[in-house]
């Protein structure tokens, strides 16, 4: 029988094999010469083998396990469930969107970021390019099998999807593809020409399939949830649960959005009071919206922000924290056309072998329409003591299998990160009360993300009422409002993970506080929690439980 860091093994092996760029972003370079195969004969084929782990996993006999054996039997299990899920949900058949979340879109903004260090690492990048018709090719057949099984994806973002490789095609100098350093001109010279004769071809020929065949069969606005596809409840109820990791129902995580939005309006209505003496929370969010002194005048002002807010923050850290990361974190703006369609910031973790540092990706395109409130809170979450702290600090555990250094649990890792924006308060972080509005504002976000996830994909919500609930009841300008609604129909269940999981560390926290009254160690319990990678949370919560006896 196996044990379970060779299952984890196992596991982390299929996990890098459904996705070869993701490996080589962390420093793995078995599979550098690969893209994924997102075939339907290979999605099957990787379901049975996640499958086949899953059951030998739960057959292992963990009464006499050590600690850290029973922790990684109970990852692999969740981890390898979820892939089966995954795969179930057919996912490639339907999402199509101009961002990372898709396929075709997400390949080229993972594969400009993957580091060349020496010139067998720049032919396999090479390779890559050659195999990218392959890919498109690969994607366009699940579209069409979609359609004839009426697994069709959303028009607006087919439309966004189409926007996005016009834009890509027409600007050739800013390819994302162009951006790995090859260290010999003579092999930019060869990338050159694969771009030109394969690359951009592929792409286009990708982009009219788009437009002639999948986009005149394609769900209307009106209809952009699961809900609408055959299966679609189920499908919804496993990827919802992969995510969060608890019981919850769809409908119980709707009435918890519902309830924390009306709670978060008492805070909007005393902060705002105190900057701007008024209390009306609805004349706050209207001002916030507004009033363009409070938006950024350049993303460069936007970077600066950012960079000066983290600063702070690792200054502080050391007294919050008793293990604190190695790996540097660098902030960049958004490359490129991937600003149209991306978040308004998000976190990519450090290669293991210190290829590439953690990298804080600020979107600064259209920055005038981007609030300076909203930019400490989100780079805390993302940065310190947010997303960087918490996966270097995994990757630093060297003694765990691998998969449990790498692997993200959503609820896990969102539930930590927005953790992170309330006790970035806690330390007295915040530059002034407008920046503490900021950490509501992107509370308030949360609470509706429950509400309008479940929404879409539960509740048959259209396009247009999910944008309507996020403009009335957050302080998301139109186009930022889109972009969410948008991430949220591509990728359903994501969404879910933020609040659930912080509020499940919250209660964890209170607890160990009741339990432990004066003896009580803020920095002894973040190392808890932060110790052995990423977990579901009912594992969290034994794990602290045994830990605190």
């Amino acid at each position: 029988m196996s044990t379970p860091a060779q299952l984890a093994d196992e596991l982390l092996a299929v996990l890098f094999d459904a996705d070869p760029v993701s490996a080589s972003l962390y420093g793995d370079r078995d599979r550098d010469h690969r893209l994924p195969d997102i075939t339907a004969d290979a999605e099957y084929a990787l379901r049975e083998r996640a499958e086949d782990i899953r059951i030998r996993a739960m057959a292992v006999d963990t009464a006499h396990a050590d600690l850290e054996q029973r922790l990684t039997i109970a990852v692999v299990v969740h981890q390898a469930q979820a892939l089966v899920d995954r795969c179930d949900a057919r996912l490639p058949e339907y999402t199509v969107i101009g961002n990372l979340f898709a396929p075709v879109a997400g390949l080229l903004f993972h594969l400009g970021q993957v580091p060349i260090s020496d010139p067998l690492q720049a032919e396999d990048f090479l390779r890559r390019l050659r195999r990218i018709p392959e890919f498109t090719t690969a994607a366009a057949q699940r579209h069409r099998a979609g359609v004839a099984a009426g697994r069709v994806p959303v028009r607006p973002l087919v439309d966004n999807a189409i926007d996005h490789l016009d834009g890509y095609l027409a600007a050739p100098e800013g390819d994302s593809l162009l951006i790995p350093n090859l260290h010999d001109p003579a092999l930019d010279r060869t990338r050159e020409r694969l771009l030109t004769d394969v690359v951009h071809p592929a792409l286009r020929r990708y982009r009219d399939v788009l437009a002639d065949e999948i986009a005149p069969r394609a769900r209307a606005a009106e209809q952009p949830g699961l809900c609408w596809l055959p299966g679609g409840h189920e499908i919804y109820l496993r990827l919802a649960r992969a995510q969060i990791t608890t019981d919850h129902t769809p409908r119980e995580l709707h009435e918890i959005g519902l309830a924390h939005l009306a709670a978060l309006r008492g805070e909007v209505a005393e902060l705002g009071g105190k900057i701007w003496g008024e209390r009306d929370p609805d004349a706050v969010l209207h001002r916030l919206r507004t009033d363009q002194a409070l938006y950024w005048r350049d993303g460069e002002e936007l970077l600066a922000s950012a960079r000066s807010a983290i600063a702070r923050a690792q200054a502080a850290a050391p007294k919050w924290f008793g293990r604190l990361p190695s790996q540097p974190c660098e902030v960049r703006p958004v490359p490129g056309a991937a600003s149209d369609t991306t978040p308004i910031g998000f976190y990519m973790s450090p290669a293991l072998d210190g290829s590439r540092p953690g990298v804080y990706f600020a979107n600064t395109g259209q920055a005038a329409q981007r609030p300076r409130y909203a930019s400490e809170v989100i780079a805390f979450h993302e940065v310190v003591p947010g997303h960087h702290l918490q996966l270097s600090l995994a990757q630093q555990r060297t003694d765990l299998p691998m998969l449990r250094r790498l692997i993200s649990i959503n609820a896990y890792t969102e539930g930590w990160g927005l953790y992170t924006e309330r006790l970035a308060d806690e330390m007295g972080l915040y530059s002034d009360d407008l920046a503490r509005l900021g950490m509501v504002v992107q509370d308030l976000l949360r609470a509706a993300r429950l509400v309008v996830d479940t929404g879409l994909h539960q509740f048959g919500w259209s396009r247009q009422r999910a944008l309507d609930h996020l403009l009335s009841r957050t302080t998301l300008s139109r186009v930022e409002a889109a972009a969410e609604v948008d991430r949220y129909i591509a990728l359903p269940g994501q969404a879910l993970s933020y609040l659930v999981g912080r509020l499940e560390i919250e209660r964890i926290r209170a607890a160990a506080q009741d339990r432990l009254g004066a003896a009580f160690d803020i920095r002894r319990f973040h190392d808890m929690i932060l110790r052995h990678g990423a977990l579901p949370l009912s594992t969290l919560d034994v794990l602290v439980a045994e830990e605190l006896d």
